[in-house]
């Protein structure tokens, strides 16, 4: 069943939204068979799991970080994540950025917002995110890459309220595009939208969606 829900997400997705595949809790047998159906890009909300896996399975896989990341763990995953999408304080984009030193690279990561009414999800407010982005010691960082935003809707059956949630997103991603990353092309990512409200997600401007269970069922 997989490469069947892989394969029509895949054809419903428009062009230039990103698939990250949520591969948390799966067996490394689930994931090949996404691999196999082509994907490539996978996500993970533990570090140790995701390590593990990153061992075992082809190497061409890049791995997304997509739950809360503890500073003492960065550094097992700092040789290889391609993308951290949960940076919620500077405390934490600052070990990253010694840990990308220590590992020779520059590690691209995502600003999480706090979207949802939920007291639970973790993120900057945009005055927090904004004081940082001014700070002299962001301005010295050389081996982080900021991508763009990332974000949780309330879970909600309440389907104006998420669209409420995820417009609010965009806003902060074009706000700060022309602010503090006019002239970064990189800075080019909207990470909104799971199983139950990616569509939404999309028509408020995602560029890339996080789905687990519609792809590999439900844990």
């Amino acid at each position: 069943m997989i490469r069947e829900n892989l394969q029509r997400i895949v054809e419903e997705l428009p062009k230039g939204v990103t698939l990250v595949a949520v591969s948390k809790t799966k067996p490394n047998e689930a994931i090949l068979e996404a691999y196999n159906a082509g994907q490539r890009i996978f996500g993970e909300n533990k570090v140790q799991e995701m390590t593990q896996k990153a061992e075992m399975l082809p190497k061409d896989i890049q791995w997304h970080l997509i739950g809360h990341l503890q500073r003492n763990k960065v550094k097992y995953i700092a040789p290889f994540v391609s993308l951290i999408h949960g940076i919620d304080t500077f405390k934490l984009l600052k070990e990253i950025d010694k840990e990308g030193r220590k590992n020779n690279r520059i590690i691209d990561v995502l600003l999480q917002f706090h979207i949802a009414q939920e007291e639970t999800k973790f993120g900057f407010s945009f005055e927090e995110a904004q004081e940082m982005l001014e700070d002299p010691e962001f301005s010295a960082m050389e081996h982080v890459n900021i991508r763009g935003v990332m974000g949780m809707a309330t879970f909600t059956e309440n389907k104006s309220q998420v669209a409420d949630e995820f417009r609010a997103l965009n806003n902060y991603f074009l706000t700060l595009q022309g602010h503090f990353f006019k002239f970064n092309p990189t800075f080019d990512t909207v990470s909104m939208g799971m199983s139950g409200d990616y569509a939404i997600a999309i028509d408020e401007g995602s560029t890339m969606v996080r789905i687990g269970s519609s792809i590999f069922g439900e844990r």
